[in-house]
């Protein structure tokens, strides 16, 4: 197994090395990298990978799937890259993310047992060891500009808090996070670390965040790259989790589904990319909350995004996403790979209409049948029913995301192992837990100035050329 791999742009753009795309983040031409071909493994490759988790440990394991997808950083050096961010210091455990049975056909694959209690510290601990890696060798800075719907922020921030040569500028949707997430992110006091808020929603901040990229000179002027799952390197070290859970569960020997809270598409598109590699997964379940845009296209072929006026805020604020960014590397797959469509689509359809139909195309085909895909929707009823009901049984308190994904996941299981994806813990969400059973989370000893800490923000409210202001006034490195 080796690779040597290339990447081009969902639109076209390409090819490029995989560490010029670690620094660069979205394509000049709007679309997101993947890679040229998907590296191709037998079932016996992937029984070989697995004896590594278990003899060698994840890290070694994340080392060995990485090197299939990065040809310019030496196979020891990602080894190295690995052991700093995987350690049993940071994640509690040997395994990193473990996998238990919690009902006679569904498993929980726990990924949030990382430094901010989030899913995202799976692939913010490695993308923060890229960053210093890459930027000490080329001896430059970077800033980095992101937008958080609640956890990536704190997760980003964290992972790059010493990261000498990196500066975060991150936007946050104005009043639509839950208290323990505004405290873990805005409770941060350093001058490189700068929380931006925006009145709307997530998707507003994520727009404010393509028009900068869009302005070539900016981008190129401060170095600004990107720590949101457009950001390959974060995406492809999701996959590493997808080959753990797969050998905890079936020993090697068979196929699994995945059950996936879906609202940015980053997480069950790394579920998507191992399948494409030849990992025997039967089902890739796209959970979503109220706000359905996703579940919406794969039921009807339609792909409409939402204002942010027309974006719930639910009890599952992570998820409170309409326009879904890796949404785009999954459809290059389904259109054939044929970038012209979809920039035609992307960079224009979708931004003068604001949908995209595909069902008289050539390529509408069905995604359950040829890519796995199932759907459903949780609610807030449903989220609430289903942390009681697993906190009274087995006794596990799961947070109101990793909710939506066991909801849908056992509504929709086979009789193939369904492995529910956790997403956070319950101590982020402490209003729905109450509601759900009578009491909220016991805050754990290490987040617990988390509520207490001074807060710190910048409030964005007039458009794009203020973002950019507050980028040219508060930054830490001159501009190139």
């Amino acid at each position: 197994m080796g690779s040597t791999v290339k990447y081009v742009s969902t639109r076209g753009y390409g090819p490029q090395s995989f560490t010029d795309i670690l620094l660069e983040g979205l394509a000049p031409d709007g679309g997101l990298y993947v890679p040229h071909t998907y590296p191709q493994l037998s079932l016996e490759d992937f029984q070989a990978l697995g004896d590594i988790l278990i003899n060698d440990g994840y890290a070694r394991l994340a080392a060995q799937i990485l090197a299939l997808f990065i040809d310019d950083i030496p196979l020891w050096d990602l080894e190295k890259i690995t052991r700093q961010a995987y350690t049993k210091e940071k994640f509690g455990t040997d395994l990193i993310a473990p996998v238990t049975k919690i009902e006679s056909n569904l498993w929980l694959a726990h990924l949030s047992q990382g430094p901010t209690a989030a899913f995202k510290d799976m692939a913010m601990q490695v993308l923060g060891q890229f960053f210093d890696y890459e930027l000490a060798r080329r001896e430059q800075t970077m800033t980095i500009l992101g937008a958080t719907s609640g956890d990536t922020g704190s997760a980003a921030e964290f992972a790059l808090l010493d990261t000498s040569r990196v500066q975060v500028f991150m936007l946050s949707p104005l009043g639509r996070m839950t208290p323990f997430q505004r405290g873990q992110m805005y409770g941060i006091d350093s001058p490189r670390i700068i929380n931006i808020t925006v009145p709307g929603s997530f998707d507003d901040c994520q727009d404010l965040v393509k028009e900068v990229n869009s302005d070539a000179e900016f981008k190129a002027r401060h170095s600004i790259g990107a720590v949101n799952s457009i950001n390959w390197a974060r995406l492809v070290s999701q996959v590493v989790y997808y080959v753990s859970s797969w050998f905890q569960v079936s020993g090697g020997r068979g196929e699994v589904s995945f059950s996936v809270p879906s609202g940015n598409f980053g997480n069950i598109c790394a579920g998507h990319v191992a399948r494409m590699m030849g990992l025997p997964i039967k089902d890739l379940v796209c959970a979503t909350n109220e706000n359905n845009v996703l579940a919406e296209f794969f039921r009807t072929g339609v792909y409409r995004v939402r204002a942010s006026t027309e974006t719930f805020a639910t009890s599952s604020p992570s998820m409170d996403i309409s326009k879904a960014s890796n949404f785009e590397r999954f459809f290059f797959d389904l259109a054939g790979r044929d970038a012209t469509e979809v920039g035609r689509l992307f960079g224009e359809q979708l931004l003068t209409k604001g949908s995209i139909d595909i069902r008289t195309t050539s390529y509408a085909q069905d995604p359950a049948e040829v890519y796995g895909f199932k759907t459903g929707v949780s609610t807030h009823r449903d989220r609430v029913d289903t942390i009681a009901d697993f906190y009274r049984r087995p006794g596990y308190l799961m947070d109101p995301h990793t909710a939506d994904g066991v909801k849908v996941g056992r509504e929709l299981a086979g009789d193939e192992p369904m492995i529910a994806m956790e997403t956070a813990l319950p101590v982020k969400f402490g209003s729905i837990t109450k509601e759900a059973i009578g009491k909220v989370p016991e805050i754990p000893t290490r987040f617990a100035q988390v509520l207490d800490a001074e807060q710190h923000t910048v409030l964005c409210d007039r458009g794009v050329d203020q973002l950019k202001e507050i980028i040219e006034q508060r930054t830490q490195f001159s501009p190139m």
